[in-house]
């Protein structure tokens, strides 16, 4: 099997692999200094509370736009699984496209869900991945990258508010029960919420009346919140939670 990585700026998913079918995943906080040691002894904590024993691992694949978290943690793949970790990056030698005007600056995790869309939809799409930041990526059905939009995520978005206004603590970002709040917290909730499901809606609509190519893009929601929001949006069509790390996946056994 194989163990998978998709490091992101607040939080690092980590999949483990059966081909391209994800059979388990753990979340972590992402951090950068943490040393390989560190990061091996977490590793082997995660396999052995799932009971799952480190020879059955046959490599590792790792997509980061932490640069100061990709080495010591393939430093230790290497040491768990016994072989190079795969780095997934802009150079990496996949069949697809960055038809951008930078292509060296795409990250990683963008890229790999380039790979996975094109492959598992066959067809134009928008994949909307709700992580720290909120992205859309345009993706043809041939595997190119056109490029897209990087907005605030949800959460930054909300921390900034509870940053800069002296009145209004945090609270859970769940829908409101109403989009008129009569608490502040329902306030805060009607327009964190839903103004970001408003927002991936009329930006999921702008690109698609810009969309280069006949017909109109499929919409593949990922990331943390993609399940939240699901429901409070009209623009996406499906879930796909494991997109990114299947990408990996796929990425590695055309790597190797």
């Amino acid at each position: 099997m194989l163990l998978v990585f998709d490091v992101g700026n607040t939080e690092t998913t980590i999949g483990l692999c059966d081909g391209d079918a994800v059979v388990a995943r753990w979340r972590v906080t992402t951090d950068g200094s943490r040393t390989p040691d560190e990061a091996f002894l977490l590793l082997r904590s995660l396999l052995e509370a799932s009971g799952i024993e480190r020879t059955a691992l046959t490599g590792s694949a790792i997509g980061s736009v932490v640069p100061s978290v990709t080495v010591p943690l393939a430093e230790a793949c290497e040491r768990l699984v016994g072989a190079p970790a795969v780095i997934v990056e802009a150079r990496s030698r996949l069949p697809i496209t960055l038809d951008v005007d930078e292509p060296l600056t795409v990250g990683a995790d963008r890229i790999i869900n380039t790979l996975a869309a094109s492959r598992l939809y066959a067809r134009d799409c928008i994949v909307v991945d709700l992580g720290t930041a909120t992205t859309f990526d345009c993706i043809t059905s041939d595997g190119t990258f056109l490029g897209g939009v990087i907005a605030p995520g949800v959460q930054m978005s909300a921390d900034s508010l509870f940053r800069k206004t002296a009145k209004l603590t945090a609270t859970e970002l769940v829908p409101p029960r109403s989009v008129i709040g009569r608490r502040t917290e329902e306030c805060i909730r009607a327009g964190v919420v839903l103004g970001a499901a408003d927002s991936i809606d009329g930006l999921v609509r702008r690109i698609k009346a810009a969309w280069p190519r006949p017909g109109n893009p499929f919409v593949i929601a990922t990331g943390g919140l993609a399940m939240a929001f699901k429901p409070l949006c009209q623009e996406l069509d499906v879930v796909e939670a494991d997109l990114t790390l299947r990408g990996l996946a796929m990425a590695y056994a055309l790597l190797t």
